[in-house]
C-alpha cells in the first residue's frame, strides 16, 4: 500500500527517510554526502514520484522503493 506523503508529519517523514538511508548504506560515489543532503535527495524523489513510501502488511514495515520497482512488483502479483 502506498502511503501518501501528506498524511505524515515532516518529523515522521524525516525519521523514515533517515532510517532508510542508514539501513540501505547507499553508495553515493567518490565524495561523501552529508546525511542531511541524502535526506533531501530522497525526499525530493518521493515528492517527484520517482520513489514511493510503501507499507507492507505482510512484513508490517514501511520502505522506500523506486516507483518502477513497485509497479513491476504489482504487475507480477496480478499475473
Amino acid at each position: 500500500m502506498i502511503i501518501p506523503l501528506e498524511q505524515l508529519s515532516n518529523e515522521t517523514l524525516a525519521a523514515i527517510i533517515e532510517d532508510f538511508i542508514l539501513r540501505e548504506g547507499t553508495e553515493y560515489g567518490a565524495e561523501d554526502i552529508s546525511k542531511q543532503a541524502k535526506i533531501a535527495q530522497v525526499k525530493k524523489q518521493l515528492e517527484q514520484g520517482s520513489a514511493l513510501l510503501v507499507y507492507s502488511e505482510l512484513h508490517e514495515s514501511v520502505n522506500i522503493l523506486p516507483s518502477d520497482q513497485f509497479k513491476a512488483g504489482m504487475e507480477e502479483e496480478q499475473s
